[in-house]
């Protein structure tokens, strides 16, 4: 299995009378939908589709809450999800309050299952 990818034409904006530059950009195979995914899950066990969508909305309603309380969610050889910021500095640190915080990121880690997985990947040209 492969993951294709085109060519796409880009210019820097910083450099408008540098040639146009060619870049892959990957191209989606498709998506593959919650219930889908419970279905090939089930398939290979002995959890129900029902079961296994059970256990993926639980997953959904509650990693949102502990990456508000702070935490760092590991889901094993999946991998980590944490929350990061980006602020403004300030001279004095006196008046770093939460009104420097300009937005918040999503960060996902890979782990070992995955990282093995995008070692392995190989690219075809469309």
């Amino acid at each position: 299995m492969a993951v294709r990818y085109i060519v796409v034409p880009h210019k820097i904006p910083s450099k408008p009378d540098e040639p146009l530059a060619y870049y892959p950009r990957l191209k989606s195979s498709g998506e593959v939908s919650l219930r889908e995914m419970a279905k090939d899950i089930a398939s290979g066990s002995t959890v129900s589709t029902a079961d296994t969508v059970a256990v993926i909305e639980g997953l959904l309603q509650n990693i949102p809450r502990y990456l508000a309380e702070g935490k760092i969610v590991r889901l094993g050889e999946l991998g980590s999800f944490h929350l990061s910021i980006e602020a403004e500095g300030s001279p004095d640190p006196g008046s770093v309050n939460r009104h420097k915080i300009k937005r918040n990121k999503l960060n996902f880690r890979a782990g070992r299952l995955m990282k093995q997985m995008l070692e392995n990947i190989a690219y075809v040209k469309d």
